[in-house]
């Protein structure tokens, strides 16, 4: 991402992501995306105030939807998606990091939903993901006191699941983007269907009795031998190769 000063998410850059989706869907072959932002000091200031400060109601709620539109498709996606975090991610910057299946947070960085300030709440999934990834408690002091929660608090309590340290940046791109391409590189390996049928099994434990999610997990499993990655991975195993997974 790349709209000075502070990749503020206007029309502009959601249509951006939005490009960059499709492009990735397009592509076929997608298996890991990272974002990341190409401003010093920014992942992304959230919301577009100035442009929120001339529209109306109507026109604030199509906003919101399209906001929504970009975090939905990511979580969504047929493909993994790692959030590369240095910098600030406050509000709607926060919402697109929880989308990702993943975030990766250097030492500089800073995440917070502080639209209580301005009068609002987080409109674009932040109040569930973020009670979803750290517990109610804990979502509720960060966004009823607006205040930005440091890179090393965020690791603890699940914000972000991988923290970059200094010397993850030596190839010039960051501490977090390295870390993120790292990160990329182990996922790569194994099964993408595998995967993200985890993802989904795993997001349906927050909503389903514990017997019901059983049975969920049953399905995709069984769906993974049906399609035939499972037959694929397992008869590597015994062959002593490496998988030739779709």
């Amino acid at each position: 991402m790349a709209r000075p000063p502070a990749n503020a998410l206007g029309i502009p850059l959601l249509d951006g992501l939005h490009r960059a989706i499709d492009h990735a869907e397009a592509a076929g072959d997608t298996k890991v995306v990272v974002i990341t932002s190409a401003l010093r000091g920014f992942f992304a200031a959230g919301a577009d105030i100035k442009h929120l400060a001339t529209i109306d109601a109507a026109s604030f709620t199509a906003y919101g939807d399209q906001m929504r539109a970009v975090n939905d498709r990511l979580a969504a996606a047929a493909f993994l998606s790692i959030a590369a975090v240095d910098g600030l991610a406050l509000g709607g910057g926060l919402e697109l990091a929880m989308a990702c299946t993943l975030r990766v947070a250097g030492p500089r960085t800073a995440l917070g939903l502080p639209e209580v300030k301005i009068g609002l709440i987080p409109g674009a999934g932040g109040t569930q993901r973020l009670t979803r990834l750290v517990g109610r408690s804990r979502a509720l002091d960060i966004m009823l006191t607006a205040r930005q929660v440091p890179a090393a608090e965020a690791h603890a309590i699940g914000l972000v699941d991988r923290l970059a340290g200094k010397d993850d940046a030596g190839d010039g791109l960051g501490p977090a983007v390295s870390g993120a391409l790292a990160l990329a590189e182990e996922l790569i390996g194994p099964s993408l269907p595998a995967q993200l049928a985890v993802v989904r099994t795993v997001d349906a434990a927050d909503d389903l009795p514990l017997a019901d999610g059983f049975r969920y997990e049953v399905e995709q499993e069984q769906q993974l031998f049906e399609t035939g990655e499972a037959a694929e991975g397992i008869r590597a195993f015994v062959d002593k190769r490496p998988p030739r997974f779709a």
